[in-house]
């Protein structure tokens, strides 16, 4: 077995690195794309039983497509709330470690989660930190949880550490679904809206304009509109605008994949009106949150920080964490570093710079998040309410506008038959 070392860049575009073991390049490749890492760079720091790097470089377009593998999913925010919390209570029971992650393995329904879970308590059985094997698998144990783990081995509370992550993780995982239930009601509308508005419009306003044309009638001009409508979205017109939007929408994929463009489109996203507002203080309720569980639990501030800036979810808001952990390294206080990033809400940073003149920074922030959270859920509660009466109205103009349209005409025949 030969030791291989891949980086790679992380979600938020961080360059990190990890080492493997595999009997060749081929092998390696395969476990990183089990684990969910697309290697930039994969090289050999043992080449005793490895392969000479020319034959590296030459393999690096062989992929072996293991459909299997690949559609596999990832543990979600809940799912790993549920882990740490059963891992938790084995713990605190004096269940071994080692026993622990098997049973967790055992009960495990999630393959990908199986597999990491079972590797894992494979690495600590031969004596390898449990922190430390948990980074092999980066899709599956982010970097949150792999820090509060290695808090909890260090101080000696482990259960204690992953107590905390499960409640920190619910607590997310609670925030995330509060957003998406607001959001997910006038989505499936506007959805079934359009829908329903390309069906008449394709098949029943042409059945409508054939019996209008047989019995003479002259079109009024907004019926004359809808009818050329159906027939421009029965032409292969439109299956070329769809195919104009399908690239377009790979490309902003694409665009907004980049840093530049991820800042850009973030940075319009914190100024639109309503969502930009709760935007914001979904990132400043996250930030809070996990800033002040990763430094109670006792990782070290710099590395809380770097943490944070990953699960902020603007590009924005994590660059500015990231500018100020670097003011942060040079000695400046924290409240004064991200006060200069002008990004996070006054209140937020004034609460933290009181937290850092009596000591008690953790329980500061800790209640800043509880204040933001509750923030969140009564503009969550706002904007449904504003949004569900909008949503009736765009389906009634939809549904209103097709049959206006077919009724149009109809007073033309009542005048000439009168």
């Amino acid at each position: 077995m030969a030791k291989f070392t891949a980086s790679y860049t992380s979600a938020t575009g961080q360059s990190r690195s990890v080492i493997i073991q595999a009997k060749d390049v081929q092998t390696a490749r395969k476990q990183l794309r089990r684990r969910g890492i697309k290697a930039t760079e994969l090289k050999a720091t043992e080449t005793s039983t490895a392969r000479r790097p020319k034959e590296a470089s030459s393999s690096e377009g062989i992929l072996s497509l293991d459909l299997g593998e690949l559609f596999q999913k990832p543990p979600g925010v809940k799912d790993k709330a549920v882990w740490a919390s059963k891992l938790a209570a084995l713990v605190d029971a004096g269940v071994p470690i080692v026993r622990s992650l098997d049973l967790m393995a055992t009960q495990q329904k999630l393959p990908m989660f199986k597999k990491a879970l079972t590797a894992v308590g494979l690495e600590v059985n031969q004596g390898t930190a449990m922190g430390a094997a948990m980074r092999q698998w980066p899709k599956v144990f982010d970097q949150l949880t792999v820090a509060m783990v290695e808090a909890g081995e260090a101080g000696g509370v482990l259960d204690e550490s992953l107590k905390r992550l499960a409640k920190l993780l619910e607590d997310n995982a609670r925030l995330q679904n509060q957003i998406k239930g607001a959001l997910g009601y006038p989505v499936a509308v506007l959805v079934i809206a359009i829908l329903v508005f390309l069906g008449m419009t394709i098949f029943l306003i042409p059945t409508f304009a054939g019996i209008f044309e047989d019995l003479g009638a002259e079109l009024p001009l907004f019926t004359q509109l809808m009818v050329d409508l159906s027939k421009l979205l029965r032409s292969s017109a439109a299956l070329v605008f769809a195919g104009v939007l399908l690239v377009g929408i790979w490309l902003f994929s694409r665009y907004y994949a980049t840093h530049k463009g991820r800042r850009v489109i973030d940075r319009l996203m914190l100024k639109v009106p309503l969502f930009g507002d709760l935007i914001m203080k979904t990132a400043t309720a996250q930030f809070c949150r996990i800033f002040s569980s990763l430094t109670r639990a006792g990782v070290p501030i710099l590395m809380s920080l770097e943490i944070s800036s990953e699960t902020a979810g603007n590009s924005i808001i994590s660059d500015a964490i990231l500018e100020s952990r670097g003011l942060v390294q040079e000695g400046v206080l924290l409240s004064t570093a991200l006060t200069r990033q002008k990004v996070l809400p006054d209140m937020a940073l004034s609460m933290l710079s009181i937290g850092e003149e009596t000591g008690e920074m953790d329980q500061m922030l800790s209640k800043v998040a509880d204040f933001y959270e509750d923030e969140v859920s009564a503009s969550v509660k706002a904007l449904t309410s504003m949004l569900e009466p909008a949503m009736i109205v765009v389906v009634g103009g939809i549904v209103g506008s097709i049959l206006l349209a077919m009724y149009l005409p109809m007073f033309t025949v009542f005048d000439q038959i009168q």
